[in-house]
């Protein structure tokens, strides 16, 4: 299957290069440009793309507000697209609030372009782009700065895990990969993907990435522990 993919960054040479380089996939089809977010989500609205690569700097629309508006949009629009923002810092303050609003990753725009290529494979298959220990940094560093887990908040939730499924879960927070939670864990892989959507759903998550914030705001994982 073909994934449809469009970019939204202020810098038209970013977007030619990345658009040059993933159309000569055989299974990619770059579907449409837009220089800021407000025109990137109406890209979005007209072409419904599988992906969309967004860029967090931007003039009229930054990233965050256009990935919110794409993750969580108006009664009667049903598209919503897997949104994986492009970032020049290790750390920017606005990756964390795009993950809290439903996107699947991040990835730094001077990343190799085999990582560009496999980052919009993985998250149109569904997976969360968070393997990088730069994407674990950045995640600890926001969560050391939120406050204490309040008692009806993630914690609450988080007693309706099985101690093998809270386990799980801890390892996702730490950055594992699935194949390094079954070996940490002496499970097969595939048990730990049954673990893994079983805990999304109970608490109602829609991605690892999700689950990794959800981690640390529940009190899971302590940053820097």
């Amino acid at each position: 299957m073909t994934i449809k993919v469009i970019i939204v960054d202020d810098q038209a040479m970013v977007r030619a290069g990345f658009a040059a380089l993933l159309a000569a996939q055989s299974d990619i089809d770059v579907v449409g440009e837009a220089p800021d977010g407000r025109e990137g989500v109406a890209v979005s609205r007209r072409t419904h793309p599988d992906v969309v690569l967004m860029d967090v700097r931007m003039p009229e629309m930054d990233g965050l507000e256009a990935a919110r508006q794409l993750l969580d949009p108006p009664r009667g629009v049903i598209h919503r697209p897997k949104v994986l923002m492009l970032t020049t810092f290790d750390v920017d303050d606005y990756v964390y609030e795009a993950l809290r609003a439903g996107a699947s990753g991040f990835l730094l725009k001077d990343a190799p372009p085999a990582d560009l290529i496999s980052a919009v494979r993985v998250v149109a298959a569904g997976e969360a782009l968070l393997a990088p220990s730069v994407t674990r940094r950045l995640i600890a560093d926001f969560a050391r700065q939120r406050p204490a887990p309040r008692r009806d908040g993630p914690a609450a939730r988080r007693g309706g895990l099985t101690p093998r499924e809270t386990e799980v879960l801890e390892l996702i927070a730490r950055g594992l990969s699935n194949q390094e939670i079954a070996e940490s864990l002496v499970l097969a892989e595939q048990t730990v993907k049954t673990h893994i959507g079983r805990v999304l759903a109970k608490l109602g998550l829609r991605d690892r990435a999700q689950a990794v914030i959800f981690a640390y705001e529940s009190g899971l994982v302590m940053p820097g522990h």
